[in-house]
């Protein structure tokens, strides 16, 4: 689906001879137990006027109801809404992208299978598409339903390993509401064995650095603490290493913000995200804010990590 949309997550503007600012719509859809409703309630704090649950048919009734019309609007359209379709989603977030006074996105939110299991079954929630069926049944239905939407996505989601505050930090990222066009960088360091950050722009593997785990005094320790920090900055390669990451970002970023990205996430990756990839995703984050970058930083596997291998 070919939609002229900003990647900037504020008021997006078009550029011509004369400068439109058009109205942000974010369009919320994906798996049931994905984490939509939290999506809607965040795009809701952001400033949106949120609408959960609402039929496409009714959409450009919302978009040009009168006290709205200056408004930035989120809405939710998924399995529960009544008489849903793909197809009829789709087409109706084309007729909207087609408008010249609005910029608009449709967010997918995704999730793996056994997390939404695990999460219907805390909760003893009833999946849409399977209410006399088992869990599993209505997910696989759900997901070739929802492929389509998918494929289209303008921004995918995967919130399977995301808190909360992952999430909102993403959206945020995305779809705040002002016009500063300075590029936001969020650095995350993670654990391989974890999984890659799906949200992740770039991704750096810092596993041919010198291990701190084999050091029984720093194995209990982190990458934010200063002789693991020493151990790993000793390494033959790790300068050479670091100059060349910066070599390859600094031109790199100017490009991405040109282009109105306003929001670019790197993950630096190591065994078990507790020592090596901490330290340099710090490093990184510390490098990144001195070129004048805002900057955010989190270590995504750091408690999880424990004591194992790094």
């Amino acid at each position: 689906m070919t939609m002229p949309i900003s990647e900037e997550g504020a008021a997006v503007t078009e550029r011509s001879e004369k400068t439109m600012v058009r109205r942000p719509v974010a369009v919320v859809t994906g798996m049931s137990g994905a984490g939509l409703s939290t999506a809607l309630k965040c795009l809701e704090d952001l400033g949106y006027e949120a609408v959960d649950n609402l039929p496409m048919n009714m959409v450009d009734a919302l978009v040009d109801q009168g006290d709205l019309l200056s408004r930035p609007i989120a809405i939710t359209v998924d399995a529960r809404t009544r008489h849903f379709s793909s197809d009829a989603l789709m087409k109706g977030v084309e007729a909207l992208a087609a408008r010249p006074d609005l910029a608009v996105r449709l967010i997918f939110l995704e999730c793996g299978d056994e997390i939404l299991q695990r999460r219907y079954t805390e909760t003893r929630r009833r999946h849409p598409l399977a209410v006399d069926r088992p869990v599993a049944d209505g997910i696989l239905r759900e997901r070739t339903l929802l492929a389509p939407l998918k494929d289209s996505a303008d921004i995918t989601i995967d919130t399977s390993l995301l808190s909360i505050h992952d999430l909102r930090r993403i959206l945020a990222g995305h779809f705040k509401l002002s016009a500063e066009p300075t590029l936001h960088v969020f650095v995350t360091s993670f654990s391989f064995r974890q999984g890659v950050p799906r949200e992740a722009d770039l991704v750096f593997d810092v596993r041919f650095l010198t291990n701190p785990h084999y050091d029984p005094r720093l194995r209990p320790l982190t990458g934010l603490d200063a002789p693991v920090a020493a151990r790993v900055a000793e390494d033959p390669d790790f300068d050479a290493f670091f100059r060349r990451l910066t070599d390859l970002l600094q031109p790199l970023l100017p490009r991405y913000n040109q282009e109105g990205k306003s929001y670019l996430t790197i993950a630096i990756g190591c065994t078990g995200g507790r020592h090596r990839s901490v330290f340099v995703a710090k490093s990184l984050a510390e490098w990144l804010g001195g070129q004048g970058y805002k900057v955010g930083l989190t270590h995504r596997d750091l408690e999880r990590s424990g004591n194992r291998q790094t």
